[in-house]
């Protein structure tokens, strides 16, 4: 029995030099869709050819080469962490927090690889 319980949806976040520029070439490459493009947060989602997986783009002047972290939906986040943090789960800084958005928490796992929750507050699903 696991911990806490992600849900059905799988964010691949990426940091990127240019969300719109990194859009494109993802729609005419590889045939994502557009989710959306949310300039005040530096923060861009494509829908993949797989259900429940998007692609989110980060915006930053300077990306870490070969940087993705995997971002796991999950109803509860602050219980979710909690329950990772009493198992010894370490985390990278407080949760953050885009009102009406979405709130994260990096954490890492065995051999410092970077995860991350996300909770949907958006009102809908996923």
């Amino acid at each position: 029995m696991s911990l806490i319980s992600v849900d059905q949806t799988i964010t691949i976040a990426m940091s990127v030099t240019d969300r719109h520029a990194s859009a494109k070439w993802y729609q005419n490459m590889l045939g994502f869709e557009l989710l959306y493009h949310a300039d005040e947060a530096g923060w861009s989602e494509m829908q993949t050819n797989t259900a429940g997986v998007v692609i989110g783009f980060g915006e930053h002047t300077k990306p870490a080469p070969g940087n993705c972290v995997p971002v796991f939906g999950i109803a509860d986040l602050d219980a979710g962490r909690q329950s990772l943090e009493q198992a010894g789960v370490k985390f990278d800084g407080d949760t953050e927090v885009v009102e009406g958005m979405v709130k994260t928490a990096t954490f890492y796992d065995p051999d410092g690889n970077a995860l991350m929750l996300a909770q949907d507050l958006t009102g809908g699903a996923g």
